[in-house]
């Protein structure tokens, strides 16, 4: 016999009320089962059994469901009577639901279901905490947080617009601290220097180096520390030639010279000297510019050379001995003479010596290294014998050549 749809409300709606009155009261597991969880795995009770969940969950107990008589109702659980048909109860809107606070009623056709927020999913009727970190959704490192994580990266790395990855942070855009120059690297950055500086202790600043200090051969005469550089210097009357070495300034050249109309200028190391057009002195007469010469006819000259040259020259401060400065030439040779040479006055010291080299020349050399700023003037003579001129004994005659030396301060 086929049954009416009043007869199958009926049937269930009083299976209903007789599995109602006779549900059990529940048991709590984690307190009467011995280790009811192994390992480091914690127990939480719910209504009708138990979890085992890792101690670092997060839970939300949800409160057991009211046992409450209820009255005759001719419609299905979920339902209730509008006249003669059953309409759908929205467990929701009366709050007739069982859902914890954080989760969402959501109706449905007799019944409801309890939906958990983002970050947690449903274990029973409890809803536990997604680890989404379990997961690796960070490039770097993933901190999770209750129903969310966070995402970040290690120094010198900042979150893409994912926020999951990571890219490398331009520090040198972003105003890293190197005092000069700043190159990116993946991850961080690198300070470097400009020449002439060096990069200081704590990375970032650059520290100017004194060459001066590291080298006493830099500079011929003076090293000046510069920032970032240095720079040569020379004494006065000199000029730098290239970076490093001074050259003596000719100002009889230049023009830099104060000597007047009846001076001839003789440049020497380090500045100039004015000397007179005419320095013969009596019994000498000039013949010529720098040539003076002493008559025959003079009673004064017998025991003088017949001429006397002058010459100027000038050398550096201690320069290495014994070292070759100056050659004597003689410009005229009688026929079968025999010449000499000789220092003739001006060398009490002892610091030359001549060095005869033929019969016409000789060569005038530094026996000792000497000082300046310092002056000689030798006599360098040159005595010829000739035999075939005389009648009573050898013929002799001399003529000298009056040099002066001026000796630099310096060894350039």
């Amino acid at each position: 016999m086929p049954v009416s749809f009043h007869h199958f409300l009926t049937l269930s709606f009083s299976l209903w009320c007789f599995l109602s009155l006779r549900l059990p009261s529940d048991i709590n597991e984690c307190e009467t089962i011995p280790d009811a969880c192994k390992g480091e795995m914690k127990c939480f009770n719910h209504y009708g059994g138990y979890l085992c969940l890792p101690r670092s969950a997060s839970v939300i107990p949800a409160p057991e469901p009211p046992i409450t008589p209820t009255e005759t109702n001719p419609c299905p659980l979920g339902y209730e009577a509008q006249g003669d048909s059953c309409v759908d109860i929205n467990e929701c809107e009366r709050d007739e639901d069982d859902c914890q606070p954080s989760q969402q009623c959501i109706n449905t056709l007799g019944a409801f279901t309890c939906q958990c927020p983002d970050g947690y999913r449903k274990v029973g009727t409890e809803c536990i905490d997604i680890d989404e970190c379990r997961y690796r959704y960070c490039q770097h490192r993933c901190v999770n947080v209750p129903g969310s994580f966070s995402c970040q990266c290690e120094p010198g790395f900042q979150l893409a617009g994912n926020n999951r990855s990571c890219i490398d942070v331009n520090e040198c855009e972003m105003g890293a601290p190197c005092s000069q120059r700043c190159y990116n690297t993946y991850g961080t950055f690198l300070c470097r220097c400009d020449q002439g500086y060096e990069l200081g202790p704590d990375g970032f600043a650059c520290n100017d180096i004194d060459e001066c200090s590291y080298s006493s051969y830099l500079c011929q005469y003076q090293c000046v520390n510069e920032p970032g550089k240095f720079s040569c210097m020379c004494p006065e009357g000199y000029q730098l030639q290239g970076t490093r070495l001074c050259q003596d300034i000719n100002e009889c050249e230049t023009g830099e010279h104060q000597c007047s109309d009846t001076q001839t200028c003789v440049n020497i190391h380090g500045r100039y000297q004015c000397v007179d057009t005419n320095r013969c002195q009596e019994p000498y007469v000039q013949v010529s510019e720098n040539r003076c010469v002493c008559p025959v006819n003079k009673p004064a000259c017998r025991d003088l050379p017949f001429s006397i040259v002058h010459r100027y020259m000038s050398i550096t401060s201690e320069r290495s001995v014994p070292s070759d400065i100056f050659q004597i030439q003689a410009t005229s040779v009688s026929p079968g003479a025999y010449n000499t040479f000789r220092i003739r006055s001006g060398d009490e010291n002892a610091d030359f010596y001549i060095r005869q080299i033929n019969n016409i020349s000789a060569m005038l050399v530094l026996a000792r290294a000497v000082s300046g700023p310092r002056e000689y003037t030798l006599d360098l003579e040159m005595v010829s014998v000739n035999p075939l001129l005389s009648y009573q004994g050898n013929y002799q005659t001399s003529s000298a050549l009056r040099l002066s030396i001026y000796v630099g301060p310096y060894t350039f």
